[in-house]
């Protein structure tokens, strides 16, 4: 087992919720925390503690971004009109292994950075491998011909776990990706509730 994959099952024990609602989530089975001191009692979390913890959910839910990476987002998302919270669910729903993870082109958003990384799609005809590129209304995302073979990509696109959210435009054909607009909170299918705008008072602090 990686340690990536490690890490991905940490998060899920450490906030005690299956953030990206797979049935293979040891949530599923153990609810509390990892380590010895996970099943002790816990008091009511103060008010950083819940802005904490909201912020912890939404940055391991887009792969445990680093917090270099997740604080730039909310800085972008402060200097854009219109409501902060929404316009950070926005950047990040336009980050290049979000989308390509969208589309199930792979099951996961840790396996959707690794396939970006490889070097399997391109971006308006040019090899793009870095994640947290981020894509514009009208860019169009293409799955490498090579690469549309790969069993985890075939897998995916046929599995039911989940469905491509209609913000989304997906060629099965040509693997040809695209974001139709920007989506708003209440368009993302978070298996569980995100709450931006505890992230948002987290950082104002």
């Amino acid at each position: 087992m990686t340690k990536r994959i490690n890490a991905k099952y940490k998060i899920d024990r450490r906030l005690g919720e299956n953030i990206w609602g797979r049935p293979k989530s040891p949530v599923n089975r153990r609810s509390y925390a990892p380590g010895e001191h996970g099943q002790r009692r816990q008091g009511k979390p103060s008010d950083y503690g819940l802005q904490l913890r909201a912020k912890q959910k939404l940055k391991g839910y887009y792969g445990n971004l680093t917090e270099k990476q997740f604080k730039a987002c909310y800085r972008e998302a402060t200097r854009v009109k219109g409501d902060t919270g929404e316009n950070l669910i926005g950047l990040l729903e336009r980050r290049l292994d979000a989308v390509i993870y969208r589309a199930k082109i792979v099951p996961t958003v840790f396996a959707a950075r690794q396939f970006v990384n490889h070097g399997h799609v391109t971006v308006n005809g040019k090899k793009t491998n870095i994640g947290s590129y981020r894509l514009k209304i009208g860019d169009v995302v293409e799955v490498r011909e090579k690469s549309r073979t790969i069993p985890m990509v075939l897998q995916s696109i046929e599995s039911q776990e989940r469905d491509i959210p209609e913000y989304i435009e997906f060629e099965q054909n040509s693997f040809k990706i695209s974001i139709k607009r920007v989506p708003n909170l209440d368009d993302v299918p978070y298996p569980v509730q995100m709450e931006p705008n505890l992230v948002i008072e987290f950082y104002s602090r």
